[in-house]
């Protein structure tokens, strides 16, 4: 309708404009509760289409552990956020609850429970003359009991190490940092084994030799490394800075996180960072809202939206090999393999050989630009 308005059409109407139109159609009459949502995923993977744009144009060349920087600034900002707000109703703060630790939410310490104190020598020694009265009694488990009761004491000699005052956490800081260093590397660990079990698990079923390869591989254990030493390294350096300074400070969260961002450099993922870096942003526009420092914006979410949303087609018809190779087979797979098959020869005449690119993207992601058309 535009070319036949305009009688002409140019490399902003021929995919840009509709696009955004069409999304802006989309988007007012999705639910208000998840705009947000679908913005910051479209933001994720236009930011880094911009910047593969940038690059194939000679315009920025790319920096060696870009994304831990990334990650490390945001999460530095959503942490301090998290240890300083009282009111917290966004996701991601329940993700920081369990990642970091409950205990540096001020909320947490207006209700939570007291935790009794770690066991004294006394009734530690009560307890193990008990478990040796019982293991007499049943010989066959005497190596188990002994187990489990020298698994007792190590627990328990480490709850009753050195805590500082100032720290919120129960028991001895040796205890936190282990305590949650280890949950999130099992945590991050059956992520990984679930995952690879889910994609891989036809070539699992026809060699399941496979899976033992699998267990054992290196990457299968740099999520978890990720995650739990993520959480090792922040609730270490939280615990020296509250010793050095003999007080807890909502400004403690910055250098920590910083630091327990090079743990990011093991699996180093472009979605997760910019994913942070949005959500980051996106606090603290909302922030400076609240304290009155800048202006809301009505309806900014929606035409953001659009507006990456069109970056994304403009760069699907236009310039596919900027695109990431994921995604391009989404919007095959969601428009019926129409998006291949458009006619790019007219398009070639902006120069930036569109033809040619398709070719290779079809070939690299193993998709194709033959659509039976039905009339």
């Amino acid at each position: 309708m535009k070319r036949k308005l305009l009688g002409n059409f140019n490399i902003i109407t021929v995919s840009f404009l509709p696009s955004f139109l069409s999304s802006l159609a989309a988007i007012v009459i999705e639910r208000p509760s998840r705009r947000t949502l679908l913005c910051l995923y479209v933001a994720n993977i236009a930011t880094e289409t911009v910047f593969r744009m940038a690059e194939w144009r000679g315009i920025v060349k790319p920096i060696p552990y870009g994304n831990v920087y990334i990650f490390a600034a945001s999460m530095a900002t959503l942490i301090y956020f998290y240890r300083s707000k009282s009111l917290k109703t966004d996701s991601i703060f329940k993700l920081l609850r369990i990642v970091v630790s409950p205990y540096d939410d001020p909320e947490f310490a207006k209700h939570r429970v007291l935790i009794s104190e770690p066991s004294t020598s006394k009734n530690i020694n009560s307890q193990i003359k008990n478990s040796v009265d019982r293991s007499k009694k049943k010989s066959s488990y005497n190596f188990i009991q002994q187990s489990i009761r020298a698994y007792q004491n190590f627990i328990n000699w480490i709850k009753n190490t050195a805590r500082h005052n100032s720290c919120p956490h129960p028991y001895s800081c040796l205890h936190f940092i282990l305590g949650g260093s280890c949950k999130m590397f099992s945590f991050g660990l059956s992520i990984q084994l679930g995952l690879n079990l889910i994609f891989k698990f036809r070539k699992f079923m026809k060699k399941p030799s496979l899976l033992k390869e699998e267990l054992f591989k290196k990457s299968t254990f740099n999520l978890a490394l990720f995650v739990g030493g993520f959480s090792g390294i922040y609730r270490l350096v939280s615990c020296l800075l509250r010793n050095l300074s003999n007080k807890n400070s909502k400004f403690h969260a910055i250098p920590a996180s910083l630091l327990a961002s090079v743990s990011f450099a093991m699996y180093p993922s472009n979605t997760i960072a910019l994913y942070v870096m949005w959500k980051s942003l996106q606090l603290l526009w909302n922030s400076g809202v609240d304290d009155g420092i800048l202006p809301e914006v009505k309806w900014f979410n929606i035409f953001f939206y659009c507006f990456c949303t069109a970056i994304l087609f403009h760069v699907a018809i236009i310039e596919p090999q900027n695109l990431r190779g994921s995604y391009w087979k989404f919007l095959c797979s969601i428009s019926g393999g129409r998006v291949a098959a458009m006619s790019r020869t007219p398009l070639d005449q902006f120069g930036l050989e569109t033809s040619k690119h398709l070719q290779e993207v079809m070939k690299k992601t193993n998709t194709t630009d033959y659509f039976p058309y039905s009339y």
